[in-house]
């Protein structure tokens, strides 16, 4: 082949086969190292990601705070205030919690650069979630005071400590981990990333989404919801591409996956329904009409199961879904973001879209 006729033309994707030497399987993704080369790409999935995530582009400036500051002031009852300070008071510290889990503890082990890229992108994302939940807190809580409360609530409000104390117990264990070097290493850090997917984005997140979603189906807070629906489609692709990085090391080492890590796994998520219960409590405790702490466990542990499923264990629980609300929501919301074009997007994408039960 001659060299002009080794490189796309511009719009176009070149396509090289792999060699032997260079297909999955020679090489692993938790091998130590930084691997420097896409061509040929050995997990072009990962690329596919990154890609779509850039078409889901967005700005804070887009949405509109200006009909929730009159539902805050004549609107919401007095537990409703509540829930919605403890609400924006996580976000305010959640996703930085993550950030920072990309950042020491991720990047440096999954040794791919089409990965690499898809985090990277993450990164920015997760600094513009920081970014929407700073303009709530300056849009909803407008004395400094309570701001700096709501910005120290893993110090002041036990219910979210004890989310972050979760979250540093499972993640910050491989913090000193600089290469792994034994299936021991490769376990911890799959615990680390497993309990990022679950847990932190799939479980907490979700869960907090369901309180706003909540608030939407009562004609309450539509610029939250907006700016959630957006956050939403950030983090459900979050939660793909970590479960993606799950199933690669499964095809590549399937010896990691046994029946104690899958026990530390169970072990896992049943704290971290306890942990997002007590929230639930200290949330709903004043009384919010039309939504029970009883139920809320009942949705927590309904997703914990699907995130079982995902991991390719049985369910645990054997919950339902007890928020029809959730249902009713626009479905572009609720669905794999980048299977349709949708009209909202900055730049659109292509596909059909279908409710993915993951709720």
């Amino acid at each position: 082949m001659a060299l002009a006729e080794s490189f796309p033309r511009v719009g176009e994707e070149l396509v090289v086969e792999p060699s032997a030497e260079d297909r999955p399987g020679s090489r692993n993704i938790l091998d130590p190292g930084f691997d420097l080369t896409l061509r040929p790409m050995r997990y072009p999935l990962f690329y596919d990601m990154y890609r779509d995530a850039i078409k889901n582009t967005w700005t804070v400036d887009e949405i509109d705070f200006s009909d929730d500051l009159t539902d805050l002031d004549r609107r919401l009852l007095p537990a409703e205030k509540h829930l919605v300070g403890r609400l924006v008071a996580f976000f305010a510290t959640g996703d930085s919690i993550v950030a920072n889990n990309l950042v020491l503890n991720l990047y440096k082990h999954i040794n791919a650069p089409e990965a690499r890229m898809y985090l990277s992108r993450q990164l920015y994302e997760e600094a513009l979630h920081v970014q929407f939940y700073l303009t709530l807190l300056d849009n909803y809580i407008p004395g400094m005071a309570d701001r700096e409360a709501a910005f120290a609530a893993v110090e002041n409000i036990p219910s979210i400590r004890a989310k972050a104390e979760f979250c540093f117990k499972w993640i910050g264990s491989i913090e000193h981990l600089d290469e792994i070097r034994s299936e021991e290493d490769a376990k911890a850090f799959l615990l680390n990333l497993i309990c990022f997917a679950t847990c932190i984005e799939g479980l907490f997140f979700f869960a907090a989404f369901a309180y706003v979603y909540f608030l939407r189906s009562k004609g309450l807070l539509n610029g939250l919801a907006d700016g959630t629906n957006w956050v939403f489609r950030d983090e459900s692709a979050h939660m793909n591409f970590a479960f993606e990085v799950v199933n690669t090391v499964r095809a590549e080492q399937p010896e990691l996956f046994d029946d104690q890590l899958e026990a530390d796994v169970r072990e896992m998520l049943n704290e971290a329904v306890e942990a997002e219960h007590q929230f639930a409590v200290d949330v709903l405790g004043e009384g919010v009409p039309g939504m029970t702490v009883n139920e809320t466990r009942e949705y927590l542990q309904y997703v914990a199961d699907q995130r079982l499923a995902q991991l390719g264990y049985a369910a645990q629980f054997g919950s339902r879904n007890p928020f029809t609300f959730m249902e009713l929501q626009d479905v572009q919301s609720l669905s794999n973001f980048f299977e349709r074009t949708v009209s909202s997007y900055q730049v659109g994408v292509e596909g059909d879209v279908a409710f993915d039960e993951e709720f």
